[in-house]
C-alpha cells in the first residue's frame, strides 16, 4: 500500500464573519460610490454641485444607482 492517498481532514472552522448592520453598509457603499469618476461625472452633468442643489448626497447616490442599474438592464 505505497500508494494510499493520506485520510482527509475535517476542515477548520472558519473564524466568524463579523456582520455589519445595513446602515454601516450603506454608508461605506455611499463613500466609495461618492469618491468614483463615474459618480463624479454624473453629478457634474446634472449640475448636482452647484449651489442651489438641494439634494441630499444619500438621494444623488440612490438615483445615480438606479439609473447605472437600469442603463444595465437594458
Amino acid at each position: 500500500m505505497a500508494n494510499a492517498l493520506p485520510i482527509a481532514q475535517e476542515p477548520q472552522a472558519a473564524e466568524p464573519i463579523e456582520l455589519c448592520d445595513d446602515s454601516q453598509i450603506w454608508e461605506n457603499l455611499k463613500e466609495a460610490i461618492g469618491a468614483s469618476s463615474g459618480f463624479q461625472r454624473w453629478q457634474l452633468e446634472l449640475n448636482f454641485e452647484s449651489p442651489q442643489a438641494t439634494v441630499s448626497i444619500d438621494q444623488q447616490v440612490r438615483c445615480y444607482l438606479r439609473e447605472t442599474l437600469e442603463t444595465l438592464a437594458y
